[in-house]
């Protein structure tokens, strides 16, 4: 069972993505929150595994109660919620540890799946958003560095690489001939290497070191 606790400082929104979700045999919403505030101090007495945090809250914003719940819980996963692709907030958001962006606008069929998905250790990233991150770290004209990240081995590099571009372990397993589980291990083994919390973090060390460049 996946425990939630969702963030939003409007009423209606928590009421419908509460009913969405408990829908669901395997998802259990335990707790609701009007303002980051409150959720932070809801996750230090429910300890869920997934908040569904809004970007902008009164009090105290869902970026400032992301950094806070993540320095305080390494376990609790932060998916956030956002109005607008372009969200300012959305890079300094995945630096305060969010592990996923989900646009409010989304199918609801997608709700549940992205909380599997973050609960599965993944990151998510909607496609606009994921585009705007690529476009945020783009560097005009500059060839990709094969050799940055002197801390990864060559096939960690590699692997990171198709991470960055989109490409499920799946996937990636597929393209390299080899297995899904040892795809899952060269994954582990970046994110220690790079004190990253998860996948999207992974990304953006690979756009800053300039290891892939888009379009490259």
């Amino acid at each position: 069972m996946t425990r939630i606790v969702i963030a939003d400082d409007q009423a209606m929104v928590r009421a419908g993505f509460a009913a969405l979700l408990n829908a669901h045999a395997d998802i259990e919403v335990i707790g609701q929150a009007e303002d980051g505030a409150h959720c932070v101090d809801l996750v230090a007495d429910l300890d869920p595994d997934i908040v569904l945090m809004d970007v902008r809250m009164p009090l105290m914003d869902g970026i400032e109660a992301t950094r806070t719940i993540v320095a305080a819980n390494a376990e609790t996963r932060i998916i956030m919620l956002t109005t607008f692709d372009i969200d300012d907030y959305v890079f300094d958001a995945i630096r305060a540890g969010a592990s996923g962006f989900l646009l409010k606008d989304a199918p609801p069929s997608e709700l549940a799946e992205a909380v599997r998905i973050v609960a599965g250790g993944e990151a998510l990233l909607a496609p606009s958003v994921t585009k705007r991150v690529i476009e945020h770290f783009a560097t005009g004209g500059q060839k990709p560095n094969r050799t940055a990240l002197p801390e990864l081995t060559d096939r960690e590099r590699e692997i990171l690489i198709q991470v960055a571009r989109g490409a499920s372990n799946t996937e990636i397993a597929a393209s390299l001939h080899i297995a899904v589980q040892t795809v899952k291990t060269h994954v582990s083994r970046i994110l220690y290497k790079l004190d990253a919390r998860d996948r999207a973090q992974a990304v953006i060390a690979a756009y800053e070191s300039g290891l892939i460049v888009p379009n490259s």
